[in-house]
């Protein structure tokens, strides 16, 4: 069987990630690689940006945490320095500014979100910042070091191959596309899918095979499946790589308890993780 892992994370790097090297437990990498995108996502709406750009900067950003590890660097500003990078390659540049009124804004109601917890409070209200005061100039400063980290770490190598017209391809080879319900399905899980590292482990083909298979499973749609006629082989995607990227999707649907989707609220910074890192250890000696 052909090996289908994209070269840009080595097996080691998979195995045993910066972050969890740092101590960082595998699920709360995940949580947080899952929020960064998140935020990139809101980002980009509140910003009009294009889709494209977008999904660019959420691959970015996940394949990022392959070199580098949560400690050294907050997820709230890789984010932001993939989606001001992202659209430089989409050719649909942003205005530094606009980014960091944004994201200010986001960092603020997430703010808001850990201090009404358990009870809510009056709603959120936006308070802009002083152009003139130390807010601004730090985001600023971390817009440019993220931005700069992201293509240092990643040797320069940010070419992103995006699935939507390979989805569009598959879903005419099965006769699919008559099925809008379908058609919008697959489309979500691949969006969903941005917020897991799957696009820097798998190829495409892969990807678009799971969204469909969870599409077509979700809706009742019988396809070819029993071998040697199974659909999937049509697109030489692995059997196995197909389930393992529905199981990276599917995990985003669990249910969390309050304490851990507080928890990573709170670790948006890079400081907010090392003082984690602290408390934890000091804990478990």
């Amino acid at each position: 069987m052909p090996v289908d892992l994209v070269p840009l994370a080595s097996t080691s790097q998979i195995e045993h990630t910066p972050s969890r090297e740092d101590g960082i437990p595998a699920e709360l990498e995940e949580d947080l690689r899952a929020f960064g995108c998140k935020l990139i996502h809101e980002a980009g709406i509140l910003l009009k940006q294009k889709q494209v750009a977008v999904a660019t900067a959420q691959i970015l950003f996940q394949r990022f945490w392959y070199t580098t590890s949560m400690k050294q660097f907050g997820i709230g500003d890789i984010g932001m320095g993939a989606l001001y990078l992202a659209s430089k390659l989409e050719e649909c540049p942003l205005r530094i500014r606009d980014l960091i009124n944004i994201y200010d804004l986001l960092l603020q109601r997430t703010s808001h979100t850990l201090s009404s917890s358990p009870k809510p409070k009056d709603p959120f209200k936006y308070a802009p910042m002083s152009y003139f005061g130390n807010t601004f100039y730090d985001l600023k400063d971390a817009l440019v070091v993220a931005e700069m980290q992201i293509l240092k770490r990643l040797g320069f190598n940010v070419h992103v191959l995006l699935p939507y017209g390979t989805l569009i391809n598959y879903l005419r080879v099965l006769g699919l596309t008559s099925r809008k319900d379908a058609c919008a399905r697959a489309w979500g899980y691949l969006n969903d899918a941005m917020q897991t590292p799957v696009y820097a482990l798998y190829a495409i083909p892969t990807i678009v095979s799971a969204a469909i298979l969870l599409a077509s499973r979700q809706l009742d749609i019988a396809l070819p499946s029993s071998p040697p006629d199974c659909w999937w082989d049509l697109f030489d995607a692995p059997w196995e790589d197909v389930w393992s990227v529905c199981g990276y999707v599917m995990r985003l649907y669990r249910e969390r308890a309050p304490e851990e989707r507080m928890r990573v609220l709170r670790l948006v910074g890079k400081k907010d993780v090392r003082g984690w890192l602290e408390e934890n250890a000091v804990g478990q000696s």
